[in-house]
């Protein structure tokens, strides 16, 4: 049940933010929808949760990271990726040891079981990008790749 919205006092004047012409939140949109996609898939068939699967993916692409290190590569809250390596690691899908060079500080890498499933999942999530690309042609795709390097700038 919806709650009526109050009238505006006299002589004061909103200005609603019109979410679907908003560019952060169309981008949400378009990503929540994407990776939703994607991850209906994988759900079925391994029990990963979408922080889950982009944890595995960023150690299966950079080597002995720490979760600071995988929360940074990420931007995911800390407490998310600290959860999701948690399931991860208990699930045998991550190994979790120390660094050789700093006994102070750990490190995360794909058990064998957690590269099985990531050769599978990875090239899942490939088709999918691909047919969203497929969506537009070869300037559009160039363009798109600039103007996301650009907005990403910090």
């Amino acid at each position: 049940m919806s709650i009526p919205r109050k009238a505006t006092p006299p002589g004061i004047k909103h200005a609603p933010l019109e979410l679907e012409h908003f560019l952060p939140y169309r981008l949400s949109i378009l990503s929540n929808t994407v990776s939703q996609g994607i991850a209906d898939d994988y759900q079925r068939l391994y029990d990963l949760s979408m922080t889950e699967w982009r944890v595995m993916a960023v150690l299966a692409r950079f080597e002995g990271l720490s979760a600071r290190e995988v929360a940074d590569r990420t931007a995911m809250d800390k407490v998310a990726v600290s959860r999701a390596l948690a399931r991860l690691v208990e699930a045998g899908r991550v190994s979790r040891h120390m660094a050789d060079n700093d006994k102070r500080r750990s490190v995360l890498d794909l058990t064998e079981e957690g590269w099985a499933i990531h050769d599978v999942v990875a090239p899942m999530a490939r088709a999918r990008e691909q047919a969203l690309l497929d969506k537009l042609d070869e300037d559009e795709r160039r363009w798109l790749v600039r103007i996301l390097d650009k907005l990403q700038e910090r």
